[in-house]
């Protein structure tokens, strides 16, 4: 039976720098330049509140394009509570940034998750339009088979 819990992150610690830069243009968003065309790696640490609670630490991998979205992959470790099973899970992360817009869907990696959460499957989506001081929705769907 698919479970559906939804929560709130917010971003407690964002480190990103470049990878490959193809050559010297860059983008200004939020005051910050990045590689018109290039991609850059970002560690980043979340924290979580509601139904889903706990901290999260994500590296990720950003792709520039000066005439598109901005795909992205990642991997994160979430140690928490998801609906009260309390544990741990690997998800990998596919998705899109486009200026202060994201989107995008993390699929739980079957064999990484421990305690309640051990045998969990499924995915999580997220969507961002602009900053909030408040967080940021994510919503699971999962089974604990």
């Amino acid at each position: 039976m698919t479970h559906i819990s939804t929560g709130k992150f917010t971003v407690s610690s964002w480190n990103e720098t470049t990878v490959h830069q193809a050559d010297d243009e860059t983008i200004d968003m939020g005051g910050v330049a990045y590689p018109a065309r290039g991609f850059t790696r970002a560690d980043v640490e979340y924290d979580y509140h509601g139904d889903v609670s706990g901290h999260g630490v994500e590296a990720s991998l950003i792709a520039y394009n000066r005439e598109s979205s901005a795909p992205t992959m990642a991997f994160l470790a979430f140690d928490g509570s998801i609906d009260g099973h309390e544990g741990s899970l690997v998800l990998r992360s596919v998705g899109e940034h486009a200026g202060m817009e994201v989107s995008g869907r993390l699929d739980i990696i079957p064999g990484l998750g421990t305690g309640g959460l051990a045998n969990a499957t499924g995915y999580a989506e997220i969507e961002i339009f602009g900053h909030s001081d408040d967080g940021y929705p994510i919503t699971f769907h999962y089974d604990l088979n």
